[in-house]
């Protein structure tokens, strides 16, 4: 059989950045998937090769309210009709102890937690990648050692 079970959207939606959306779906906590089961919410493949992506998110066992798909695009503006297959729920046991017995009701998005914790994180080191750029206007050459920026297309210089 099937790993999830199928989500689809319920509005019609136009991403016109690129920026996250939360986009809701038809489906509503508790889960009725089975007796205290917890489910991951991932994008389906179809919709991620027509450039949308969806985060990939936990819908605790406890949740009660409606559930939401967080979804972005690099390349906007982008349509999405209501009915459209988003993501799936795969359905998993959580196996974690109950450390403290909370209401989780309709909260959503970091509910569970009041306290922020950074769960990665990277130090920032000097090697950035640089080049020595030579600029001349008028006859006058100057030289800076720029940072390489991949991702942009243009350099504004000023």
């Amino acid at each position: 059989g099937s790993a999830g079970v199928d989500v689809l959207t319920t509005e019609d939606i136009t991403l016109t950045d690129n920026s996250v959306h939360r986009i809701p779906v038809n489906a509503h906590g508790p889960l009725p998937l089975g007796h205290d089961l917890s489910a991951l919410l991932l994008g389906c493949s179809s919709i991620r090769a027509q450039g949308i992506f969806v985060s990939p998110g936990v819908i605790d066992a406890d949740y009660t309210g409606p559930i939401q798909a967080m979804v972005w695009t690099p390349s906007p503006p982008v349509s999405i009709q209501a009915g459209t297959r988003l993501a799936q729920l795969v359905p998993f046991y959580d196996n974690v102890p109950c450390v403290e017995n909370k209401e989780r009701g309709s909260g959503r998005f970091g509910s569970t937690g009041q306290e922020k914790q950074i769960m990665w994180a990277l130090e920032i080191q000097n090697k950035k990648p640089k080049m020595i750029v030579p600029l001349t206007l008028n006859n006058v050459s100057l030289q800076f050692d720029m940072l390489i920026d991949t991702g942009a297309d243009v350099t504004v210089i000023s």
